[in-house]
């Protein structure tokens, strides 16, 4: 069931995408290319699944959350152009691909990591792509913005890379998980929710249960394939957390500790949705996805 959706919310999102890197003129060719060649590139739509699954959580139209779908999933790309850099995480395969910095160049994979970060904001303030009034247009940016910047992501990785070599706790684990890879997991599900047009309080908190408990499950997961995955399979290289002496959840608990905390983070999040309804099908199938996917 779960494939189904999958396809047609990454459909959507891929045609939306696609029309946002046509170079404005001649002299920036190459940089539309690396920035087009770092999102087109393959890529599950996690994120935007999650946008337009809590949009129609609340009653929404998939159309209404389109601006959102683009912006968040320009936001995780300009995140791994960034993170696989040679003073980053130093990675030379993404999604089965060079990646960015070694099909270009370093300089124009970094200056393609800036444009897709502040074209997601462009995207996202953009009535025609995302249709709500303008006081949930503003909501929506400093909720992505918060996400994105040193409150989230950027602080996560920062926790990250001071980080290697070191013995964290599992709370201080769950720290950084929750900036580098929870806080956009958590935005997409709350820009869903407000593109809806139908959030209420209520609903809100309820999401944001969920939200974080599937954030949390997606690194819990992402670190057990670390292990237990081959490099073609995952589409980036097998073991490179742990030949890099990072912290992680199967070195921390074992590995079938491991996996018995990401079902725990599995049932919190559908316990989180049990006030909404059968519209709520797709957060409830993805849940489930996210602690069961092989890469």
């Amino acid at each position: 069931m779960i494939a189904a959706y999958q396809a047609r919310c990454q459909t959507r999102v891929d045609t939306a995408l696609d029309n946002l890197f046509d170079a404005p003129r001649a002299e920036l060719a190459r940089l539309y290319q690396a920035m087009r060649y770092s999102v087109v590139n393959g890529g599950k739509r996690v994120r935007p699944l999650l946008v337009y699954a809590a949009c129609e959580a609340l009653g929404g139209h998939a159309e209404r959350a389109d601006g959102a779908a683009c912006a968040v999933e320009l936001i995780h790309a300009y995140s791994l152009v960034h993170d696989d850099l040679p003073s980053m995480d130093d990675d030379d395969l993404r999604r089965g691909q060079p990646t960015t910095h070694k099909a270009f160049d370093e300089a124009c994979a970094i200056l393609a990591g800036d444009g897709l970060q502040s074209l997601a904001f462009e995207v996202l303030a953009d009535a025609r792509r995302n249709p709500q009034d303008a006081e949930t247009r503003l909501r929506m940016l400093q909720r992505l913005a918060q996400a994105a910047g040193p409150a989230g992501m950027v602080g996560g990785q920062a926790i990250d890379l001071g980080s290697i070599g070191l013995k964290l706790d599992q709370a201080a684990l769950e720290v950084m998980h929750r900036h580098k890879t929870g806080a956009l997991i958590e935005a997409s599900v709350a820009l869903g929710a407000l593109a809806s047009g139908n959030a209420d309080a209520d609903n809100l908190a309820a999401l944001q249960g969920y939200a974080q408990a599937v954030g949390l499950a997606f690194q819990v997961q992402d670190d057990i394939l670390d292990v237990e995955s081959d490099t073609a399979t995952l589409g980036k290289r097998q073991g490179a957390d742990i030949a890099r002496d990072k912290p992680t959840y199967p070195a921390l608990l074992g590995l079938d500790r491991a996996k018995a905390y990401a079902l725990e983070l599995r049932d919190q999040a559908l316990q989180a949705l049990h006030r909404l309804g059968p519209d709520a099908e797709p957060l409830r199938n993805l849940a489930r996805y996210i602690v069961e996917r092989r890469h």
